[in-house]
């Protein structure tokens, strides 16, 4: 459609809903307001139209249109703050939704209304008040996928003309994944990242990480469980079905990961998982101040674990991971994809300085988890982990010679450490401490430890 055939064609009628509410002590005071504001300019700009009643917003718009034959395009900005401001108030939600209803559905005088929020138009019963729009969200964003954020394209458009790296911008900022539109950035993010010339955190400007604390906080069977595992850098099978598109209706862990898609926490395409590091450091902020027990403990001392491997510190290394270990969660330590996820908890602060890789291409095999230093932080060691169940776990410091994992590769001075840790029982033990016999001559594949060879 050729939008020039519509342009300036319509008069318009703009309504910021959250103006209105913030200067309202009630929906009723609101909807006066409103009222008030709207007729007030219509009868400015059509003063020479007898109206029926000059007080009905709606009859007036209607007694225009058929006076002057011209319909009306209706914008609406922040449609859903009386779900955000009134979550308990069924009674002024349905109000609100009847105002809406009455003014817009089924009226000749509209040609267009196009309303922005964060939530989807909320359900009552089995039919919606508002059931006449076609609905985009982070759900489903059809076509307007490209307009969600910033696109790879322009990304680095920005990144060439503001110098900053593109690799970097990708990993805090990227993840918001639609059909239409594989990779979209966080827009507020990305300004502020080439306004200021800075990676950081910019989403705890416009929301705190209290809000996302309330409902990972919520008492649903295996919520817990999939926010870990989604920590960890996992995908979680999602349901969206029976979400009601308010902030206070849950059934199962569905509903609430389905809200936290909508307000921007999380990302889905057929599953749903923390979209980059930016929103990823939001969950660590929520559950290190929640009363997740040891496994908060774990991510408030996890920069000083990841040092401690650096340092050769086996006992410190373990203390870390022990306090990873989710005694309040469900997950079975019987698998090392189970072991990864306190691997990845006890180690969560080296995601500030590593990109992770798993099941990751190692000369003849895979090493299971690898940590590769980014660009910006050229003088931070390698770290590969190999998980054995009922064995010995590996921390590997790749420091010497040329290490190669598929196209990357490290060339440093120095000498193959690693920690041996095992990897059958909790708490953790540091068996010993071990250096790699190059002697050995195959590129590390196996390692020495204590006089004995562990495969």
């Amino acid at each position: 459609m050729d939008f020039t055939v519509h342009l300036n064609q319509y008069d318009t009628i703009f309504l910021n809903m959250q103006e209105f509410l913030s200067r309202s002590k009630s929906i009723d005071d609101m909807l006066v307001l409103l009222k008030k504001a709207v007729l007030w300019e219509l009868k400015r700009e059509y003063s020479d139209i007898q109206y029926f009643d000059d007080t009905d917003l709606a009859r007036t718009i209607q007694d225009i249109y058929q006076n002057v034959q011209s319909t009306f395009v209706i914008i609406i900005d922040e449609w859903d703050c009386i779900f955000r401001e009134y979550k308990q108030d069924k009674e002024t939600q349905e109000r609100y939704l009847d105002f809406l209803r009455d003014l817009l559905k089924d009226k000749e005088y509209i040609e267009l209304v196009y309303m922005t929020g964060i939530l989807p138009i909320k359900k009552y019963g089995t039919h919606s008040a508002l059931n006449m729009f076609d609905e985009f969200s982070m759900i489903n964003a059809g076509p307007l996928a490209p307009y969600v954020g910033f696109t790879e394209s322009e990304v680095a458009q920005l990144c060439q003309r503001f110098d900053m790296d593109m690799e970097e911008v990708k990993s805090w900022y990227d993840g918001y994944t639609f059909e239409e539109e594989p990779a979209v950035y966080s827009p507020r993010s990305v300004v502020s990242c080439m306004r200021f010339g800075k990676i950081g955190t910019y989403w705890n400007q416009t929301e705190t990480f209290e809000a996302l604390r309330i409902y990972i906080d919520m008492n649903f069977e295996g919520l817990k469980d999939d926010v870990l595992s989604m920590m960890a850098g996992e995908r979680v099978a999602l349901n969206v079905g029976s979400f009601t598109n308010d902030m206070t209706t849950f059934q199962t862990e569905d509903d609430v990961l389905t809200l936290l898609v909508h307000l921007g926490y999380d990302s889905a395409c057929q599953s749903v998982f923390i979209p980059n590091h930016e929103i990823r450091q939001e969950y660590v902020n929520a559950v290190s101040v929640s009363d997740w027990g040891e496994i908060s403990k774990a991510l408030k001392n996890s920069a000083d674990t990841s040092n401690a491997i650096r340092k050769r510190r086996p006992q410190q290394v373990a203390e870390g991971i022990n306090q990873a270990h989710f005694e309040m969660s469900h997950i079975q330590y019987n698998d090392e994809n189970a072991l990864s996820y306190t691997i990845s908890l006890a180690l969560y602060a080296a995601r500030n300085y590593y990109t992770i890789y798993r099941e990751f291409p190692s000369g003849k095999g895979f090493a299971d988890m690898v940590f590769l230093p980014r660009k910006r932080f050229p003088e931070k060691p390698a770290l590969s982990v190999e998980l054995k169940w009922d064995k010995s776990a590996i921390f590997c410091l790749i420091d010497a010679d040329i290490i190669l994992y598929a196209d990357h590769a490290y060339k440093n001075e120095g000498s193959l450490d690693c920690i041996c840790i095992d990897g059958h029982s909790l708490p953790y033990r540091i068996s010993e401490m071990a250096r790699f016999d190059p002697a050995d001559g195959d590129n590390g594949s196996d390692w020495i430890l204590g006089g004995r060879e562990v495969q």
